[in-house]
């Protein structure tokens, strides 16, 4: 077919040429065709005969030529992805919703801007649809300017509280240079992101003196599965989240502030009934996760998935089930000391002290614990 094609390419312009000579002369003695009507009938004679032939022709598909399909970030088959990036000690999480959109929530520290942005570039991503800054440490938006400044940023959301710190101001400094625009972070926010997700959040309820507390907490579902984000929210936070009657039951947790003593109060761990929980948690000197923080897990035989352990961890849905996928899919053991009655890391010589450093109320497992701080034998001192 393609020599064909060819062929009548050639004759075409033959004809052409005899046509315009035709019109020169008046005839075309070669064909034996005399005058200009006739030669102007052999031009349109070629043309139809060109158009007929050319409409049948079909070129099969050189599977070597065909312009490859470039990764887009989208989820496999419809489904919801959910990325825990290991960013160490600090916090990170990639939404992939199934028609393809993004959220990220948090960026990690400073020094993990490049790990967070080749992150997503490997997972496809082009654009951030929803970019979330919980709050301002520098553990959860250290690695959100370098986002900003190498993706398409659809929506911020940041809670209305400011830092004097570098981290916050280069990135404030980022959303400027691009004309962005951050809409505040608080309860009852519903963030249009996916038209098969509902995407809420749900604190900050108040207004609080700690910054922890002020953190952005967002529910995420899908179908019948749901995950809970939480930031460095703290047991007050948690607490106005379940006086204010929120739906806040969820199969995925994020255990808030990397498994400190401070966040995942019992109460809220129970209106959260969680089938999963991630810690994202790296090398510290803070003793996350406590081990109190585990052992309230463990007693409710939720399955614990740690970065520190794991690396990074991908939770799959299809509204129906999760799956989980992750370096190591083996699942973290809880580690519970047999004697915490006193953790000599740290000491003070009583409940003053503790209150000074700002430190109270502590528990059991919190560096300066112990059981004559303890006075009632609850399990927390200095109350």
């Amino acid at each position: 077919m393609e020599n064909a094609a060819v062929v009548l390419v050639l004759l075409l312009i033959f004809a052409t040429i005899r046509f315009i000579l035709g019109i020169v002369k008046g005839n075309i003695k070669f064909l034996g065709i005399d005058g200009r009507k006739s030669s102007l009938y052999l031009l349109i004679t070629c043309f139809v005969v060109f158009f007929i032939s050319g409409c049948g022709l079909v070129v099969p598909e050189d599977e070597s030529t065909v312009t490859p399909h470039i990764k887009e970030a989208t989820s496999e088959s419809g489904n919801l992805k959910v990325h825990y990036i290991d960013v160490g000690q600090g916090a990170s999480q990639l939404i992939l919703t199934p028609s393809g959109k993004t959220m990220l929530i948090d960026g990690g520290n400073n020094d993990d801007e490049g790990r967070v942005v080749n992150y997503l570039k490997k997972e496809g991503v082009k654009k951030v649809d929803v970019l979330i800054g919980t709050h301002p440490d520098a553990d959860h938006i250290g690695g959100l300017d370098a986002v900003v400044d190498a993706f398409d940023i659809g929506y911020i959301y940041m809670p209305k509280v400011s830092s004097n710190t570098k981290t916050f101001e280069s990135l404030l400094t980022s959303i400027a240079n691009k004309n962005l625009k951050v809409t505040t972070a608080k309860a009852g926010i519903d963030i249009k992101l996916d038209e098969q997700l509902t995407v809420k959040m749900l604190a900050p309820v108040n207004t609080y003196q700690d910054k922890n507390n002020m953190s952005a907490v967002i529910k995420l579902t899908f179908g019948s599965n749901s995950f809970l984000f939480t930031g460095d929210a703290e047991a007050e936070s948690e607490q106005d989240m379940v006086s204010s009657g929120t739906d806040l039951k969820a199969d995925v947790l994020l255990v808030g502030h990397h498994g400190s003593n401070s966040s995942t109060s019992q109460s809220f761990l129970n209106a959260v009934n969680p089938k999963y929980a991630v810690i994202q948690v790296g090398d510290n000197n803070y003793g996350h996760p406590t081990d109190r923080i585990l052992k309230q897990l463990a007693d409710k035989k939720i399955k614990i998935y740690r970065n520190d352990k794991q690396g990074n961890i991908i939770f799959t849905s299809n509204g129906e089930k999760i799956t989980q996928s992750s370096k190591s899919t083996t699942e973290v053991e809880t580690s519970i000391k047999q004697d915490d009655r006193q953790n000599t890391s740290v000491y003070y010589k009583n409940c003053t002290a503790v209150r000074e450093a700002g430190k109270a109320p502590l528990y059991k497992g919190d560096p300066g614990y112990s059981t004559k701080l303890d006075r009632d034998g609850d399990g927390i001192a200095c109350e």
